[in-house]
This record gives structure tokens, C-alpha cells and sequence, in this order.
């Protein structure tokens, strides 16, 4: 019996290459315990926080549940594709892995549709978890069908946005200064960011600026369509403008080493 074998020199189809990077990128973020907390954990104590028995702020009129439930929903997304994907791009950078993946026929947008991907992934779980809590917690949702499958868009939409601007801050800063600004930011939104207490409760002069901010704009629309209405047009032109604008300067600037 002869084997022949017709060697195949070359680079994988890109689609393939996209594809095993994200599975790798999702098995690498499923090892790291700190990334999983600060996606899931946080969040589902600050909804715990939210209910009537364990309320820490004011969030206006209405059950907190139903108040603070979308805005956790909104940090889950911030968590996942910003800041835990900002720090952990930036010690990759650090320890050589994004060189070495440079070296490899993988496109430099392959790279980052694949950690995007991996997000997305994680975000299926992270976001299915948060809503069975909160529903466990009375919950009550407006809108049916209709709200969930905004969430889908506006989960995109928010984690193109977010994950662009945290390759962007990744790409172009060093490992210690990435993890110093992407932890500082993720506070700084949790606090005033109009990320878990609702638009509307901030002072009008700063509405109009939270508003045009990527977390102020998902968070607002996640609010508006369990309230059983479409989203704001102006919150979806928001994050297309961010994550194209970001995107575009990732890709232009985004350092291998």
C-alpha cells in the first residue's frame, strides 16, 4: 500500500484562521478567573444590590429592580468588552503573544475580530445568567419577545464600541498604563457614567454629555426597550459612531509589540 501525500503549502482561508483565533481567545478568557469576576461577579452583586431590601442609592421613582436591572445589564457589556478585554490585550502585548501572532498569515483585523468574537461569546452566558437573576429577583420586563432581541442588536452594537476602544487602548499604551486607565474608566462609569442610575436622574446640564458617551447611550436604550419601546435613534447613531470611529483607529495604530 503507498501514501501520497500532496503537501498544501500556504496560509488556512481567513475565515478559518478568524474562527481558531476566537476559539482560543474565548478558551484563554474562560481560564482567567479575575476577567470572569469582573464580567459576571461585579455585576451580579450590584443587582443584587438593587433590589428593595439591599438599596444603596437613589434611582428615582419606580421599583429598584426594574430601575437598575438594565443599567447591570449594560456594566455587564462595559465589564466584558472593555475593561477585562483592555487588560488582558495589554499584558499580551507585554508578554510577546501579539508579536508572535504577527508573525503568523492571521490579518491584523482577524486579530481583533477574533477577541470581539470571543467577547460576544462570553456575553451570551454572562448576559443569560444576569436576566434569569434578575427575573429570580421580580424582575418584571416590558416589551415581550420585541426587548430581548434589541438586547441582541444593542449588545453588538455597545461591544463593537467598547471592544474597539479597548483594543485602541491596549494597542497603543503600555500593559501598567492599560490596566491603570481601563480600571480607572470602568469606576468612573459605574460612578457617574450613567451606566446604573438612570439618565434622567443626572443634572440636565450633564445629560446631554452622558448621553453622547457609549455607556450613557447603551445603557439609556437598554432602559427604553424594557420599557416596551424602541431605542433611541440618537443612542444606536452613538455607538455606530464610536465603534466605527474606534475601530478606524485601531486598526491604523494598533502595535503588535
Amino acid at each position: 500500500m503507498t501514501l501520497d501525500f500532496a503537501p498544501r503549502p500556504g496560509a488556512a482561508p481567513v475565515r478559518r484562521m478568524v474562527l481558531a483565533q476566537t476559539v482560543m481567545e474565548t478558551r484563554l478568557l474562560m481560564r482567567n478567573g479575575e476577567q470572569l469576576g469582573l464580567a459576571l461577579v461585579i455585576p451580579l452583586l450590584l443587582l443584587v444590590a438593587g433590589t428593595e431590601a439591599t438599596r444603596v442609592v437613589d434611582l428615582g421613582p419606580g421599583r429598584p429592580i426594574d430601575i437598575i436591572t438594565p443599567g447591570v445589564l449594560a456594566l455587564a457589556i462595559v465589564s466584558s468588552a472593555f475593561t477585562s478585554l483592555a487588560i488582558a490585550t495589554g499584558f499580551e502585548r507585554r508578554y510577546g503573544v501579539i508579536k508572535r501572532l504577527g508573525t503568523t498569515p492571521l490579518p491584523r483585523w482577524g486579530l481583533l475580530v477574533g477577541k470581539i468574537g470571543s467577547v460576544l461569546l462570553v456575553q451570551i452566558a454572562q448576559l443569560v445568567i444576569l436576566v434569569l437573576v434578575a427575573l429570580w429577583l421580580g424582575w418584571d420586563p416590558h416589551g415581550g419577545a420585541a426587548s430581548y432581541a434589541w438586547l441582541v442588536v444593542l449588545t453588538l452594537l455597545g461591544t463593537a464600541a467598547f471592544a474597539a476602544l479597548a483594543l485602541l487602548l491596549a494597542g497603543t499604551l503600555r500593559a501598567e498604563a492599560t490596566l491603570a486607565v481601563a480600571n480607572l474608566v470602568y469606576v468612573l462609569l459605574v460612578v457617574g457614567g450613567a451606566v446604573l442610575v438612570p439618565l434622567s436622574r443626572y443634572p440636565e446640564a450633564a445629560q446631554t454629555f452622558l448621553s453622547l458617551l457609549p455607556s450613557g447611550a447603551l445603557s439609556e436604550a437598554i432602559r427604553v426597550v424594557f420599557e416596551g419601546s424602541a431605542p433611541p435613534t440618537t443612542s444606536i447613531v452613538v455607538l455606530v459612531v464610536w465603534a466605527a470611529v474606534a475601530a478606524a483607529l485601531t486598526a491604523r495604530t494598533f502595535k503588535w509589540e
